[in-house]
């Protein structure tokens, strides 16, 4: 069992979670998602240098030529037919000959809020940040875009309804009259974790939520916890992880650091018991996976890679750049 990293300088690889000996296999610049998928062959990288795949644990890596370089997200279908590629700017492609040839899924571009999909920090543009299918709905695919919100599509990506609005807190899902309504999903969508056809966890700039019905309607889970910043959710054996910082990743440098919390729920979110963690608060968890033996394995921005091992985080080692995702191959 092997463990792949994308960092903020390529991909790194290394046996088991002790990431102190890993080495680096893939120097693509940033990595923004490393992922395997069912039903197909080896590992894709999305980074800002191309979507690279290895079909031989890390040792090779081929670019597949994805019509726009920056690719922030990857998506084999449950179905085995069709790879999507999400890319900054954001635009959505699909390629059917496993990667061969490219086009571009043109419908993602005529959402009513297209226009409104940037934000100055990075060029006053936006990205497809996260990809998403459930092997139940094989042709549902869901976009995550920072800036601009979730939208679904039930055709295989051909056409795109947003599921921005409809927020509900969590007491008013418990029926308490003092709930107020919010405006929606916050826009600044940084993954959409899919844990059924209907049921997905938006980790948000603003916030944490979830839906059970593919986004008509949306639950706020973080109204008890001080920290919004979340980055990504993760669920294995019955139990919710996420982590957030209190604001955004300019504020994560100084003697605080990140400020960051690591929370842990097992009914879906409901509730967000607070752990502590090897490097926190001052490094905030952006990625995670499992290893071959079931155990949680998370990701740090400043290179910390942390196991759940006999009930508490435990160091695993650490790696020279930032961990911006994690996958098992």
């Amino acid at each position: 069992m092997m463990l792949l990293a994308g960092t903020y300088d390529g991909v790194y690889r290394a046996d088991g979670p002790e990431f102190d000996a890993a080495e680096r296999v893939l120097d693509a610049g940033r990595a923004m998602r490393v992922r395997r998928f069912d039903g197909w062959d080896g590992a894709f990288a999305a980074t800002k240098t191309g979507l690279y795949r290895s079909t031989d644990g890390g040792d090779s890596w081929t670019n597949l030529d994805v019509p726009r370089e920056e690719v922030y997200s990857v998506l084999g279908d449950p179905e085995g037919k069709r790879l999507y590629a999400g890319t900054h700017p954001a635009h959505l492609y699909v390629s059917e000959d496993d990667g061969e040839t490219w086009r571009e899924l043109t419908g993602f571009q005529d959402l009513p809020s297209r226009d409104e999909w940037y934000t100055p920090r990075h060029r006053n543009e936006s990205h497809v940040r996260s990809l998403g299918a459930h092997p139940d709905a094989p042709a549902r695919v869901v976009a995550g875009v920072e800036v601009g919100g979730v939208h679904v599509s039930d055709d295989r990506g051909e056409t795109w309804t947003e599921r921005k609005g409809g927020v509900r807190t969590s007491e008013e899902s418990a029926g308490s009259s003092r709930a107020e309504r919010s405006d929606g999903v916050h826009d600044d969508v940084h993954h959409v974790l899919v844990r059924g056809p209907d049921h997905y966890v938006a980790s948000c700039g603003g916030g944490l939520y979830r839906t059970a019905d593919a986004g008509e309607t949306w639950t706020r889970l973080d109204e008890g916890v001080e920290h919004t910043y979340f980055r990504e959710a993760f669920a294995h054996d019955g139990t919710l992880y996420a982590a957030a910082a209190r604001s955004s990743p300019g504020t994560w440098r100084g003697e605080r650091g990140a400020d960051a919390a690591l929370f842990e729920s097992t009914d879906d979110g409901d509730t967000l018991e607070s752990v502590s963690y090897p490097g926190g608060p001052e490094e905030v968890v952006l990625a995670w996976t499992t290893d071959g033996e079931g155990r949680v394995v998370a990701g740090t921005n400043d290179g910390g890679v942390i196991v759940r091992s006999a009930g508490e985080w435990v160091a695993g080692g650490r790696l020279p750049e930032g961990v911006a995702s994690l996958c098992r191959v």
